[in-house]
């Protein structure tokens, strides 16, 4: 015997459905695929009869009737042993999927080497948008005169640019999560001042990227509204450069530095972990004679040895914060900026008072 709502072949369909709840069609689609035009009762008896049957909807399907493809794309300009070793970027990552799992959208992502065969991320995107292959994209690592807005903008095809500066401009095709680069700078350099530091030393990732030049602006600002020197240079987020900063750091190597630092903040977690090796080498005490920050915190911060203080900033929130927006705009919402909240120092081992001299 045939169940009821099936065909003869025992294959639930939408004529099935409909048959059997004494609907057309169409309140039927409309209801299975999340379209208007059906009340919620009604989309409520629809979806649990089609649960009771084992039924779900074709994913091309419903694509083509909504004339989307149901998928959300990144790319990313970094290599992908990179991408795989910073935190950072397995947070965001998760927080996004989370909320694109929970709407049944798929992620999309691709890995462009950097610095190989420039503007390939840019092919992408046109790729994507001329196969239709995602709704929207999600841009990271924002770079001065960046090429992808303009392009996306041309291709009218929704973005969200992922830790924009607070004062983000919108289009009528994209919107922004924003951090205050300046309050957390301003968190990181007024904790040190407390402690008596005086000369402190940032080393950046690629000065580059908007938001690199964001903070090393910031952190110099609120060292010399407090009478702090402070001195920059930039590394490439990697340990091992970021050890290498280091030795140029402490060594009076990078220009302006003309007082030992007895504080360093570090643009990333897996610079901070080079720093401390090559502060080790050295033969500096952490934090009796330099005391250790980093940006970002992970799981290397609180079990290296000794941990390392850190900004404390909810990186799955904003990456939820992203895909919620660009779904948003993606449904038809005005665009917006959403602002993230602010980071709070973590203290730990490798943050402690200014020595009472410097470096013998």
């Amino acid at each position: 015997m045939t169940q009821a709502g099936a065909d003869s072949g025992g294959k639930v369909t939408i004529a099935g459905l409909a048959g059997r709840l004494g609907m057309s069609k169409a309140s039927v689609s409309y209801a299975l695929n999340g379209q208007p035009g059906v009340s919620d009762a009604t989309r409520a008896r629809v979806l649990a009869l089609a649960a009771d049957l084992g039924w779900y909807p074709s994913s091309s399907a419903r694509a083509l009737s909504q004339s989307r493809s149901g998928t959300v794309g990144i790319v990313l300009s970094r290599e992908a042993e990179d991408v795989g070793s910073e935190p950072f970027y397995m947070n965001v990552l998760a927080g996004i999927e989370s909320v694109l799992s929970s709407h049944e959208s798929n992620l999309l992502l691709r890995m462009v080497a950097p610095g190989v065969g420039a503007g390939r991320d840019l092919d992408v995107y046109l790729r994507w948008a001329g196969e239709r292959r995602v709704d929207g994209v999600i841009l990271f690592d924002h770079f001065h005169d960046d090429p992808r807005p303009p392009l996306l903008d041309s291709l009218r095809l929704p973005y969200v640019r992922l830790g924009a500066p607070e004062d983000a401009a919108t289009t009528a095709n994209s919107g922004n999560t924003t951090v205050s680069q300046s309050v957390d700078a301003g968190t990181l350099v007024e904790a040190l001042h407390d402690l008596g530091h005086r000369h402190i030393a940032y080393v950046s990732g690629p000065l580059a990227l908007t938001h690199e030049t964001a903070r090393k602006a910031a952190i110099l600002g609120h060292a010399r509204r407090l009478g702090m020197t402070a001195v920059s240079t930039p590394s490439d987020y990697t340990a091992d450069d970021g050890g290498t900063a280091t030795i140029a750091v402490v060594a009076g190597l990078v220009p302006g530095a003309d007082d030992f630092p007895t504080a360093i903040i570090f643009g990333n977690d897996l610079m901070a972990m080079g720093g401390l090796v090559a502060l080790k080498r050295l033969g500096l005490k952490v934090p009796g004679q330099v005391s250790v920050l980093s940006w970002d915190d992970s799981i290397l911060c609180r079990f290296s040895s000794p941990s390392v203080a850190a900004l404390g900033r909810d990186t799955m929130d904003l990456g939820r914060r992203s895909a919620a927006l660009l779904l948003e705009i993606i449904a038809g919402h005005a665009p917006g900026n959403r602002l993230s909240p602010a980071g709070t120092l973590l203290a730990r081992d490798s943050l402690g008072p200014a020595p009472a001299r410097g470096v013998a």
